[in-house]
């Protein structure tokens, strides 16, 4: 069958794709808008990318057209395929018809933490020798991509997102998945752009709940009021939980931010020694160990997996470091996770300066739903660089000027990239931690920024050598 991919260059698209053409369907696809890693790993699959959306592309005659929640009435392609009658379907759909039936799906919610638990349960699984299939938002470096397909598998992790279907199909992805095991990692308001109000997002989770079988486990915090207000609705299936208080729980170790104690049932059982921080990866750990169990992973085979997991593409990854300053990219762009992220490089780093640089891309941080909390979330960061357009559809409906005003001289803001390359770079000094917060591409600017450090620090070297001629 061949399939054509609207929008495919999105992760969970482009994850689809892959597992498309790993289960011998041919596979095209387009998007406008690019960006590495999703587009690499396509061309190195061999599969063909169309730059836009143009009506034309129906004369690839493809069997079934495959619509990306990017996509919306307007769209040429779109509008070409509803007025020829063209069959048409969304990703979440496919995938739960033609491929997860017949799996024990494994499938990873929450507002955090999906990527980064979707990706450690996963590892553990396949250090254990259980092959299993899995769909990521990201790229784990053990894992090499962020989708696999084998049909002779019969285990599937996927991070399971409550984002909108389809713009025909506005329930959540995750109700196509009918997953045996759930993880709920926490439930927060976001997606302020389709989403009015929490109880919106705790319907839709109600409705993931409803297609648990009794005979499957959900696996959630032991405290998240959130959640307490979806279970309450109703639950058929049996609970276990994680964190303090909960089945599962962790204990750092003394001195070693690093290293922390898993305890189950209050018993020790292993102790993880990874090179990750803060508390919110030691709660993602405690719930793929808690999942892995039920694709019969022992614990302590489940704490020896995780010790060699190396973390995720865009997670407090290290992009370089020029002349003692580092530079990192993270994915976080909700005050919680801006703030569990700086939490955690903190307790990394002691004293060392921080160098926060933000850009609030996603919908619901455009929106200024969540803008009040910034300064709060940012307060562990030693200064603050905010990055907004002005216009365009990445355009900020807020003024950061004042939103970061409680944090006095220590934010500034800016709507030119290179301006705020230089201002970070001219402020940057040996030791420092930079670290770069965006769920985009932020125009590359890790690699603007380690490139002007070390032309900075050239023309430093050489004035310092003239003069001390």
């Amino acid at each position: 069958m061949h399939l054509h991919i609207l929008g495919i260059c999105g992760t969970f698209m482009g994850g689809l794709a892959l597992i498309a053409r790993a289960a011998g369907h041919k596979v095209t696809g387009c998007d406008a808008g690019v960006y590495p890693p999703m587009s690499t790993q396509l061309e190195e699959q061999g599969i063909e990318l169309i730059e836009g959306f143009a009506a034309t592309q129906t004369d690839l005659r493809p069997d079934l057209y495959i619509v990306g929640n990017v996509v919306s009435r307007g769209n040429p392609l779109m509008e070409a395929i509803l007025d020829q009658d063209l069959p048409y379907t969304s990703g979440p759909q496919w995938l739960g018809e033609a491929v997860l039936r017949g799996q024990h799906v494994m499938a990873v919610a929450g507002t955090h933490g999906k990527t980064s638990t979707s990706s450690m349960l996963a590892w553990v699984l396949r250090e254990a020798g259980k092959k299993p299939n899995f769909l990521i938002g990201g790229i784990a470096p053990g894992l090499e991509v962020s989708a696999r397909y084998d049909a002779g598998s019969s285990l599937f992790v996927i991070e399971a997102d409550e984002y909108d279907t389809a713009f025909f199909d506005k329930r959540s992805k995750f109700v196509h998945y009918r997953p045996r095991t759930a993880i709920l990692n926490n439930l927060e308001y976001d997606h302020a752009d389709i989403f009015p109000d929490l109880a919106a997002i705790q319907t839709q989770f109600h409705h993931l709940l409803r297609t648990i079988p009794a005979s499957g486990s959900i696996i959630r915090p032991h405290h998240d009021p959130a959640l307490d207000g979806v279970i309450s609705r109703g639950c058929w299936t049996p609970v276990q939980t994680f964190g303090p208080g909960g089945r599962w729980s962790a204990r750092e170790v003394a001195g070693n931010p690093t290293h922390f104690e898993v305890r189950l049932e209050e018993k020790p059982v292993g102790t993880v020694t990874w090179t990750l921080t803060g508390a919110h990866n030691r709660l993602n750990a405690l719930a793929a160990l808690a999942a892995a169990e039920q694709a019969g992973v022992r614990p302590e085979i489940g704490i020896q997996a995780l010790s060699r997991f190396e973390g995720i593409k865009r997670r407090m990854e290290l992009r370089g470091t020029v002349d003692g300053i580092s530079v990192y990219d993270d994915f976080a762009h909700h005050p919680t996770a801006i703030a569990t992220t700086l939490d955690g490089l903190r307790r990394q780093v002691g004293t060392a300066r921080i160098l926060a640089v933000l850009e609030p891309r996603s919908n619901t941080m455009k929106l200024g739903a969540m803008a009040e909390r910034l300064p709060e979330s940012l307060r562990a960061a030693d200064l603050v660089f905010c990055y907004g357009e002005t216009q365009g559809k990445h355009a900020l409906g807020w003024d950061p000027k004042k939103v970061l005003a409680p944090l006095g001289d220590r934010a500034c803001s800016h709507s030119d990239l290179d301006a705020l390359v230089s201002d970070i770079v001219a402020h940057a000094q040996s030791g420092d931690h930079i670290l770069v917060m965006s769920n985009g591409g932020f125009g590359g600017v890790h690699q603007k920024i380690l490139d002007h450090l070390t032309t900075a620090g050239k023309q430093h070297r050489a004035i310092s050598e003239g003069g001390g001629a």
